[in-house]
């Protein structure tokens, strides 16, 4: 049999993760309540788990928005999400200690840095795929992300 690289490991987790997020999908929309997935590749593994609390398919827009005081939140349909491309730990700064990349009420241009997905040691850049007003931190510093997991709101910049 022949060994895997590292990156193959990578990529292949990724595709295990998207098609357990697939199939999470589909069980939610029979209603049987999958709550734990554990995915294996060679000897590393992914395992995750939800809390019953957690509806699987629930509308994004049934979640509430946060917005800076004095400022009206957009619209669910206009804001976009910044997800996670990996399992693994999200950090908000470069360094312990360090100030945040971003925070809510930054402007953010397209390819600019917004956080860093720790994975098996290596820091995976988050970058802005979009321009736009950081309207959301959907998840604190040093938590555990999974694959398409959203990370922050960016509202469209007005145009002029």
């Amino acid at each position: 049999m022949e060994e895997t690289s590292e990156a193959g490991s990578h990529a292949l987790i990724g595709e295990l993760c998207r098609r357990a997020v697939e199939l999470i999908g589909a069980d939610g929309a029979r209603g049987t309540g999958v709550r734990r997935v554990r995915l294996q590749v060679g000897d590393s593994s992914v395992e995750l788990e939800w809390p019953e609390t957690v509806a699987v398919g629930a509308p994004a827009a049934a979640l509430p928005l946060a917005a800076p005081l004095g400022e009206v939140a957009p619209e669910a349909d206009d804001l976009h999400h910044v997800c996670a491309p990996t399992v693994g730990t999200f950090y908000r700064a470069p360094e312990p200690g360090a100030p945040p990349f971003v925070g809510v009420g930054d402007t953010v241009e397209k390819g600019q840095q917004v956080g860093i997905v720790e994975a098996m040691k290596l820091m995976n850049p988050i970058e802005a795929d979009r321009p736009g007003q950081v309207v959301e931190l959907l998840v604190p510093d040093g938590t555990p992300v999974e694959y398409g997991q959203s990370l922050l709101a960016i509202a469209p910049l007005d145009a002029p």
